[in-house]
């Protein structure tokens, strides 16, 4: 029985208490969200290290996933693993791998053996590249080929899978008849177009998905349906492909909770400030209230260099608004394939958004943890802020490159500090607590 099967029959399992725990929330309120379908813990049982379980959905903390994955291009490994122990490192609630280069299998699997968090994949890359490599191209993709793909990630301990099953013939012809920009964004998006306009067949994913449902119940596989048409820029958000695609989305949503399988549904993508909103809206009234896993949104289009900036106002934004699951964005995106040092920042900065979610969803956890930081300030313990800091490491680099002549303060204010000018109001009097340039 999948964790949403359980919950439906009222039995509380020990990753139900355990996201509780982790939640501050209670156990019922867990098996509750599973069984409406607004909540999902990704736990494939086999995933044998699985420790660090997450739950994603209402009333939970806003979650953060880090991509990593080979390109065509770049096939090194032992530079992905490095990508997932820094993006854990810095507070990632989940991985994804996106490896479309190199040995697919072996790589996820190598990523699979010591990994704390929950993993996801995007089958279809799997399938195209090998359809590619063993038979000359994409096209040579069949339906059982697509589905034995499935199989075999899930039965590798997959937690969470993005299924395209959204995008079919009726959303091409929709497709075809706008004037979008950017027509496809998509990586799965377009391996599903591309084979079914030559093939001029329904989407395997859409036909199939009765026997997607099948391998996701017997391995609990969370199914994250996918939007193969998000936008990619600006001017092409909330168009009429996005929404009806949503549209079926919510449609294949409901097929899924009928056979207690746990489903979120992916989000875009490039959209403006304004229309935010909305989107989490559409989204929660048109898929039953599933969780709901955003790509950023990235909030403008001109700053390469600076996306993921553009990703964590959009996310922070989102998820103010009831968006679940915050995708991050890297500083190379639309640039390159990133490095370590940009899955760290990545992640850093989708976690501010989601931590600023949080206080705005009215999480209680959240706003104590700031209260905490403006009592470290107020008292001028460095130590403290240090510790409360999202990124202790690069507070306490900072705070190193202090000079001992401001031992009483930051280089800001020095002994004009307004916290020290005023400190009466019956509180505790001010006490130094020393050179913050040796704080190790």
């Amino acid at each position: 029985m999948t964790l949403k099967a359980k919950a439906k029959a009222n039995v509380i399992t020990e990753e139900m208490e355990k996201v509780a725990k982790t939640e501050n929330v209670e156990p019922t309120y867990i098996r509750q969200g599973l069984a409406q379908g607004t909540i999902v813990v990704p736990h494939n049982p086999n995933h044998k290290n699985l420790i660090k379980l997450c739950g994603i959905g209402k009333g939970l903390r806003t979650k953060v996933n880090a991509n990593i994955g080979t390109s065509p291009g770049i096939i090194n490994p032992q530079e992905e693993l490095n990508k997932v122990k820094c993006a854990i490192s810095s507070g990632a609630d989940a991985v994804m791998d996106l490896s479309i280069g190199g040995d697919i299998t072996t790589i996820r699997r190598q990523i699979l053996e010591d990994l704390e968090v929950p993993l996801g994949t995007v089958p279809i890359y799997q399938a195209a590249i090998e359809a590619a490599n063993t038979k000359g191209s994409i096209m040579e993709m069949t339906a059982e080929s697509i589905l034995k793909v499935i199989e075999e990630q899930a039965k590798d301990g997959v937690d969470f899978m993005t299924i395209h099953a959204g995008v079919t013939q009726q959303i091409i012809e929709r497709l075809k008849s706008q004037e979008r920009i950017i027509e496809v964004v998509s990586r799965g998006g377009s391996f599903l177009i591309e084979w079914m306009l030559f093939h001029q067949q329904e989407n395997p994913l859409y036909q199939h998905f009765d026997a997607i449902l099948n391998i996701a119940y017997e391995y609990d596989v969370v199914l994250s349906l996918g939007d193969g048409l998000r936008p990619g820029c600006l001017k092409d958000a909330t168009d009429r492909a996005q929404i009806q695609e949503l549209i079926i989305l919510g449609e294949l949503t409901k097929r899924a909770f009928e056979k207690d399988v746990q489903v979120m549904i992916e989000g875009p993508g490039h959209v403006p400030l304004n229309q935010i909103a909305a989107n989490v809206l559409l989204e929660k009234k048109l898929c039953y209230e599933a969780p709901f896993y955003v790509l950023g949104p990235l909030v403008t289009d001109i700053a390469p260099g600076y996306d993921h900036i553009t990703g964590a106002i959009g996310g922070a934004i989102a998820g103010a608004n009831g968006a679940d699951f915050l995708c991050y964005v890297t500083p190379s995106e639309h640039l390159r394939l990133p490095t370590v040092e940009d899955v760290r920042e990545g992640v850093i900065v989708s976690r501010i958004a989601a931590h600023a979610a949080d206080i705005a969803k009215g999480i209680l956890s959240a706003l104590d943890w700031d209260t905490r930081m403006a009592k470290a300030r107020k008292a001028l313990d460095w130590q403290a802020q240090v510790e409360l800091a999202l990124d202790p490491k690069k507070a306490r680099e900072y705070l190193k490159e202090v000079p001992p002549l401001f031992s009483e303060g930051c280089t800001m204010c020095g002994k004009y500090c307004a916290m020290k000018q005023v400190s009466g109001f019956g509180n505790e009097s001010y006490r130094s607590y020393g050179n913050p340039s040796v704080i190790s």
